[in-house]
């Protein structure tokens, strides 16, 4: 499985949300309610599906569903 496909699975169990209806400039917050207990849940679970560890820094720029689908390419590119 690609990494942005790992990503859209896990976007689209934290958010309760079908990976079709997930589109690149949805806001996490604002668009898909994943508040910061679920924030947190998110960064686990992509930490696991990309096998990275994701700093504070990248996971501070994981705003949209494009962010993260973005960062999981950037990883996938330097594996």
């Amino acid at each position: 499985m690609d990494l942005r496909a790992a990503a859209s699975k896990v976007l689209a169990r934290a958010s309760g949300r079908s990976e079709g209806d997930l589109r690149p400039e949805l806001d996490l917050v604002a668009d898909l309610g994943i508040d910061s207990p679920k924030q947190l849940e998110l960064l686990i679970e992509l930490e696991e599906a990309l096998n990275v560890e994701i700093s504070d820094e990248d996971a501070a720029a994981l705003e949209t569903v494009g962010d993260v689908l973005d960062y999981a390419a950037g990883v996938g590119a330097t594996a």
